[in-house]
């Protein structure tokens, strides 16, 4: 396994609820899938699990050397119910084949306050193994 990249996000969880309170829709069309959303309406407040998807998304981010601005939030995915995973998609995708990355390793915790979020990018062994 070789490492490609490293990336860390954290984020407020108090910053999450007030963009649901807001304005929820535009903030769910603009940041996360359809799964993302639907994970975390299962829970009465969705915004701690919502917080450690956004900072997700920003570490995988990070991980690739970019931002948002050349990635739209939709095409990264952190999966939720289970060991989180990483779902990329267009651009998120083509970015990852490009610097030979072929897996993400996530991990993620998170408080009433707070949601970090660490990802290593990793790239295939020679064998094609990760």
């Amino acid at each position: 396994m070789e490492i490609v990249g490293l990336g860390v996000d954290l984020a407020e969880v108090s910053r999450v609820r007030h963009l649901l309170a807001r304005d929820a829709d535009r903030f769910r069309r603009r940041c996360f899938t359809d799964d993302e959303w639907a994970y975390g309406q299962r829970f009465s407040d969705p915004s701690e699990r919502l917080a450690a998807r956004f900072a997700g998304k920003e570490a995988v981010m990070k991980s690739m050397f970019t931002g948002w601005r050349r990635i739209p939030w939709t095409d990264v995915e952190i999966t939720g119910g289970g060991p989180p995973r990483v779902n990329v998609y267009r651009k998120a995708a083509q970015r990852a084949e490009m610097l030979g990355i072929a897996d993400f390793k996530i991990t993620i915790t998170h408080t009433g306050n707070t949601a970090l979020v660490f990802v290593v990018s990793v790239g295939a062994h020679k064998d094609g193994r990760t």
